[in-house]
């Protein structure tokens, strides 16, 4: 007697999983989307160029790359965060306590090697970003709630170690200096670092079973759990990072500008959202790229610097920035109700 053959192979699918159409569909409209804000920003840059063709000086360049440099490195921190449906509005205190730490170990070394000086200064960010991830994994008390003490707790530690004092550019080593004037294929390095950590955070994103994972927490929270998706440690993992950026960001704000205090980052925290929001990373978590986040910066940093070109006040600055944010939010909602629509669509007919 002949064994029974073997039934033929059939799908398995994961039930509540979107079927492939729906991902790729979900995936044309982030790109879409970075492309729009891609357009926006050349769009720009060509108007005012022929409004004030100086604006592409070799100098303007310059400036519009470093202008872009600090907001796209948080932005990038920001977009991780964000994607876990988290946000971190300490980041802004994070990065001015992360430059003031880095000159004042200058001031009190004066004999400090300036990669060690750089190394702490982002340590003083992952500090501060491990506290803020403990609190939110293990508390469990909603990230909006901690980050908003920690913005107050961060800037207050950062007035109290000041003391209304002020660090100069004489008072770190010119080698450190230097780093916010040299160029690298006629890229200053500063924005020439930003560009490798959107790069390298995007691949790991795209590439690495735990960057895609945060996007599975940012979706769906207790289907992540259930499927065995170490919730609390990549949360955490995002917070830690986000962090580290942004004590990479008050470094290379010390080096560019030389001068800091205790007001350095002041507000930038409201920035960074908004860099995010406009590039395409959802506030309700699970959608977005660090790419987006990164032309969410540059297309923000291009305002700041072309509304004094077109005599607008910069009072008009807030209220783009906030038109944008609004547009932006409600793109998503617009875009992830047709989504929905077309995968129940597609699951009704087949049915």
């Amino acid at each position: 007697m002949n064994p029974p053959s073997p039934a033929p192979a059939t799908e398995v699918s994961t039930p509540g999983a979107p079927p492939e159409k729906g991902v790729r569909r979900a995936r044309r409209q982030r790109q879409v989307r970075e492309l729009g804000v891609l357009l926006a920003v050349v769009v720009l840059i060509v108007t005012t160029w022929m409004h004030n063709p100086g604006f592409l000086s070799p100098q303007g360049v310059r400036d519009l790359f470093l202008g872009a440099t600090v907001l796209s490195v948080l932005a990038v921190g920001q977009a991780l965060v964000l994607i876990t449906k988290n946000v971190d509005l300490s980041v802004g205190s994070v990065m001015g306590l992360s430059a003031f730490g880095t000159g004042v170990l200058f001031v009190t070394f004066p004999g400090l090697p300036v990669p060690v000086a750089m190394a702490a200064g982002v340590g003083i960010g992952v500090l501060c970003g491990l506290a803020n991830g403990l609190l939110v994994t293990t508390v469990q008390v909603p990230a909006l709630v901690v980050t908003l003490g920690t913005l107050y707790a961060y800037r207050g530690l950062g007035h109290w170690w000041a003391d209304g004092g002020q660090i100069n550019a004489h008072d770190m080593p010119d080698a450190f200096l230097y780093l916010g004037r040299v160029s690298v294929l006629g890229v200053p390095l500063p924005a020439a670092i930003a560009a490798l950590v959107i790069v390298v955070v995007g691949f790991y994103l795209a590439r690495y079973r735990s960057g895609r994972e945060l996007y599975a927490i940012g979706s769906n929270v207790e289907a992540a759990r259930l499927s065995g998706i170490p919730v609390g440690s990549r949360v955490m993992t995002a917070f830690v990072v986000n962090g580290a950026l942004a004590g990479l960001a008050g470094v290379l704000f010390a080096a560019r500008y030389g001068t800091v205090d205790s007001t350095v980052g002041f507000g930038m925290e409201l920035q960074v959202v908004a860099a995010a929001v406009v590039g395409g990373v959802a506030i309700a978590g699970g959608v977005g790229t660090v790419y987006g986040a990164a032309l969410g910066a540059i297309l923000l940093t291009t305002i700041t610097a072309a509304l004094p070109i077109w005599q607008i006040n910069q009072f008009w600055h807030q209220a783009v920035v906030g038109a944008l944010i609004l547009a932006a939010i409600s793109l998503d909602r617009l875009l992830s109700l047709r989504t929905a629509r077309k995968l129940r669509g597609g699951g009704a007919r087949g049915a």
